[in-house]
C-alpha cells in the first residue's frame, strides 16, 4: 500500500509544519432554513465580517499528513482533532498546519496565516487521552445561560435523529454542503490515494474534515429559531474505528451545552456516527453560534 500523502513534512526541532495551503471556499450555495448563510459574502458582509469565512472543518484536512506523521495508521482509526477556532479565513489567503508532541498519544497543534493571525488552536490525541475540548465544553456546562431568545427552546439531553450518514463518492451531500466528496477530493488542500482509490482497510477512507460533513449535513433538527446566520467557534472529530467510503451509517444528536456571548447565542451538540449494528465509528462535537444580529427583532446585541 502507497503512502498516504504526497505532502512533505517539514521538522522544526519538536515541531512539525505542513506546506502553506490556499484552502478552498465550497459553500458558496449552502442554504439552509430558505436563505443563504454566513459563507455567501452579502450575508457576511450584512454582519460586518471582512469576508465569506471558508468553513473551518475545512483546514482540519492539513492536519491529516501531519497526524500520520506523529501516529502512524493509528491517526485514521482512533485520531482526534479537537480545535477552536479563532480567526476565519477567506479564499486566496494561506494556511499553515503544525503540531508538537508533548507526551505519548497527545500534541498541541494551530493553524496560522502568512502575518501571524491564528486560524485555530487545537489538540491531536489517539485513543482515550483528554482534548482540547474537554475543558472548554466542561465549563460552558458549568455556566448559566442567561435570557436566550434564538435558542430558548433547546435544552440540555435533547435528542434527535438518527439520520442518513453513508459518504459516498459521487452523491452530493445536500443544501448544507452543496458538493460530493469526488467533488472535494479535487479542491481538497491534501489530497491521498486513501481517500479515493482504497486504504489499508479496504475502501477509500473518508477524510476527517468530511467527517464534520456526515454528521452535520442532514441539520440537527433542533429547534432553533429563524431565519438566523450561524458559525463555527469550536469542533471536535474523533475516529473510534476507521470510516470508510459506502459503509452504510446513522447519525444522533444530543445537545450538550448552551451559552451566549455579546454577538451570539450558542449550543453545543456532541454527534455519533454508528454502523447498521449500532457500533460507533465516530463522534463529533459541535460548538454552534448563531448571530445575534441575524435574528430578525432581536431585543438586545448587548445581552
Amino acid at each position: 500500500m502507497d503512502q498516504p500523502f504526497p505532502t512533505t513534512i517539514e521538522r522544526d526541532g519538536e515541531t512539525l509544519r505542513g506546506p502553506w495551503r490556499h484552502p478552498r471556499q465550497m459553500l458558496g450555495d449552502q442554504a439552509y432554513d430558505g436563505h443563504a448563510s454566513v459563507h455567501d459574502d452579502s450575508v457576511a458582509a450584512d454582519l460586518g465580517l471582512v469576508g465569506a469565512p471558508i468553513e473551518g472543518p475545512t483546514h482540519f484536512s492539513q492536519f491529516d499528513p501531519i497526524g500520520f506523521e506523529l501516529f502512524g495508521d493509528r491517526w485514521f482509526a482512533e485520531g482526534c482533532i479537537s480545535a477552536h477556532f479563532e480567526n476565519m479565513v477567506v479564499e486566496g489567503e494561506d494556511v499553515q498546519a503544525s503540531a508538537r508532541l508533548v507526551r505519548p498519544g497527545v500534541a498541541e497543534a494551530e493553524a496560522v496565516k502568512r502575518h501571524g493571525d491564528r486560524v485555530l488552536t487545537a489538540s491531536m490525541t489517539v485513543g482515550n487521552s483528554s482534548t482540547l475540548l474537554d475543558e472548554r465544553l466542561a465549563a460552558a456546562q458549568a455556566r448559566e445561560p442567561g435570557d436566550l431568545f434564538i435558542i430558548d427552546r433547546l435544552e440540555r439531553g435533547m435528542t434527535s435523529g438518527p439520520h442518513d450518514a453513508t459518504m459516498t463518492m459521487d452523491e452530493r451531500n445536500g443544501d448544507l454542503y452543496p458538493f460530493s466528496l469526488a467533488q472535494k477530493l479535487s479542491a481538497i488542500t491534501e489530497p491521498s490515494p486513501w481517500f479515493r482509490d482504497g486504504s489499508p482497510w479496504g475502501p477509500p477512507i473518508v477524510p476527517t474534515e468530511m467527517l464534520s460533513v456526515m454528521a452535520h449535513r442532514a441539520g440537527a433538527s433542533m429547534p432553533v429559531r429563524g431565519p438566523s446566520i450561524g458559525l463555527f467557534i469550536d469542533l471536535e472529530v474523533r475516529r473510534l474505528a476507521p470510516v470508510l467510503v459506502d459503509d452504510p451509517l446513522s447519525v444522533t444528536h444530543e445537545v450538550v451545552a448552551l451559552g451566549q456571548s455579546r454577538r451570539v447565542e450558542s449550543y453545543w451538540t456532541r454527534s455519533t456516527i454508528r454502523t447498521d449494528s449500532g457500533d460507533a465509528v465516530a463522534t463529533v462535537l459541535l460548538h454552534q453560534g448563531i448571530f445575534k444580529a441575524s435574528y430578525e427583532g432581536y431585543p438586545s446585541t448587548d445581552s
